[in-house]
């Protein structure tokens, strides 16, 4: 017997905002709203209107023509206003939307001490903007927030809450877990409660992270019968987030083999959770289930020998299903085969070539013995492979370079750090020289050399450094320590990283900064 149908509804736009450091612009809304539609999520939750400026504007402004139902959320009637006059609700309905989310309180605690109405009042204002907007509107779902404390605390009055909601016309009956402290083992005794007055097709779950537990909550709940899922893509929210819809997702259409509306795009999910943080300027998790860069890599020599003969020993899916791929990490536990599965990856010719790759082999452990650690710098190990085994001609050739940095006096007798770089390279046999100013002896460093290159090699305007980490290795040594500098770069096309190792920063980041340099240069 086939699966019953999950719909997903996607909160990201509104809850997402609610991230550390996440702040949506206009444009970043249209874009993020784009993806997850042709994705085919089957609700997506636009904002909030009447709550801020660009939330205003997504409303005006977005395109009705979509694969996916946009929603507004919103808030109940105000104590003492009628549904009718009350300014926040109607912001909400007059934003051009067929459905909406309107929040309400369910656990009395909250009733008596944020609302201050009585517990008879909240009902009223439940079922009035309910009733009030199923008329005007197609779809109305009641978000009721803080449910499964309410259950616990007060069963007859939270269960009184949704029976008045679905009285008065709601589509969708939403069981929020707003502080995010319920556990898997809580849900049967609860929801099964709940299906007794609420149809399990009018059913829904919206869990926050703040255990661990809100993707295993959401499985669970689907298992149970409900038919709608919330949370935002990558896990995004306050606090510890909201349930991630990429893991929800995966889970239900691969694992559980629910039918889902993504699921024939679940092959391109990768990419829009690497997408979006793209989009926001995040680092996406290397360690993220399904879609991050490692959830599919494997290190050990065992490992990697198993995986070779049978990928199922080490993977519980096939990578590509999800739009992933599958990476054998080259490192101090690599062999000869895992060697080989990369250099054919670049494409490069090893064939009669045993001896070469036994020293490459060599070479890279080595130069991880010294600190490299290539799993997470890809470009200085193709660069490094390159140099190898072809005739790599380097794009330019350093004769010295010259880094100052000191603090200086302004007029107003304060100091301010100055730094300044001067190189001088070869291109061929013509000879290039800057002298830059920078915020830092990095950003010195890294402007002089483009500046010298850029005659030469105008694409280098293309060439972002998106980020810039160091890392001490010997700790011992002080101030003394060897030091690992890992940067990553893009451009138009593709994000890349490189790495360099000395015992002096600003040389490490130099031999970091030229395989950016030449990486680009190489791939454009």
């Amino acid at each position: 017997m086939s699966k019953p149908i999950i719909k997903l509804y996607d909160s990201t736009l509104r809850d997402g905002a609610q991230t550390k450091g996440v702040n949506f612009s206009l444009d970043d809304k249209f874009k993020i709203y784009k993806i997850l539609s042709d994705i085919g999520i089957d609700y997506i939750e636009g904002g909030w209107p009447g709550a801020n400026p660009t939330d205003d504007n997504f409303f005006k402004k977005i395109s009705r023509q979509s694969k996916s139902k946009l929603v507004a959320f919103g808030m109940m009637r105000k104590s003492g206003k009628s549904a009718s006059n009350d300014p926040g609700l109607n912001a909400v309905l007059n934003s051009g939307v067929s459905s909406v989310c309107l929040v309400g309180k369910t656990w009395d605690f909250h009733v008596k001490n944020a609302l201050k109405v009585s517990y008879t009042e909240n009902l009223d204002m439940i079922s009035d903007s309910i009733s009030y907007a199923s008329k005007r509107l197609d779809e109305v779902m009641f978000d009721a927030e803080h449910f499964f404390d309410g259950f616990k605390h007060n069963k007859k009055y939270s269960m009184n809450t949704l029976k008045r909601a679905l009285e008065s016309g709601a589509r969708w009956i939403v069981l929020c877990d707003t502080n995010g402290g319920t556990l898997p083992y809580e849900l049967p005794e609860i929801i099964n409660e709940v299906k007794k007055i609420i149809p399990k097709d009018k059913l829904g779950v919206h869990f926050h992270n703040d255990t661990d537990n809100a993707t295993n909550n959401s499985l669970e709940a689907a298992r149970l019968g409900v038919k709608q899922i919330q949370g935002t893509f990558n896990g995004l929210g306050e606090r510890c987030g909201n349930s991630n819809l990429v893991n929800v997702a995966c889970n239900l259409v691969l694992k559980m083999h629910f039918k889902c509306n993504i699921e024939k795009n679940i092959k391109k999910i990768t990419s829009v959770s690497r997408m979006i943080d793209e989009t926001l300027n995040r680092q996406s998790s290397r360690n993220l289930p399904f879609v991050g860069s490692a959830a599919f890599a494997h290190k050990g020599g065992l490992h990697i020998s198993a995986v070779e003969k049978d990928p199922r020993s080490y993977e519980h899916i096939d990578p590509e299903s999800v739009g992933n791929e599958r990476v054998l990490v080259v490192s101090n536990q690599s062999g000869k085969t895992n060697v080989i599965n990369k250099l054919k990856k670049y494409k490069i010719k090893i064939k009669g070539k045993e001896q070469l790759i036994l020293e490459f082999l060599e070479l890279i452990k080595k130069q991880e013995f010294l600190g490299y650690a290539y799993d997470g710098a890809e470009a200085s190990f193709e660069l490094l492979a390159r140099r190898k085994f072809s005739k790599f001609k380097e794009f330019y050739s350093l004769e010295s370079f010259k880094v100052s940095d000191e603090k200086r006096k302004n007029s107003k007798g304060e100091l301010f750090p100055f730094s300044e770089a001067r190189v001088k390279i070869f291109v061929g046999k013509k000879e290039f020289y800057s002298a830059v100013e920078g915020n830092g002896p990095i950003h010195a460093l890294d402007k002089a050399l483009r500046h010298a290159l850029i005659k030469y090699y105008p694409s280098l305007k293309k060439l972002n450094l998106i980020d810039y980490k160091v890392r001490i290795l010997t700790p011992q040594d002080g101030t003394k320590a060897l030091v690992r500098v890992r940067i990553e770069s893009s451009n138009q096309k593709f994000k890349w990283s490189t790495i360099g190792v000395s015992y002096n920063v600003i040389d490490a980041s130099y031999i970091a900064l030229h395989d950016s340099i030449t990486y680009h240069l190489l791939m454009t």
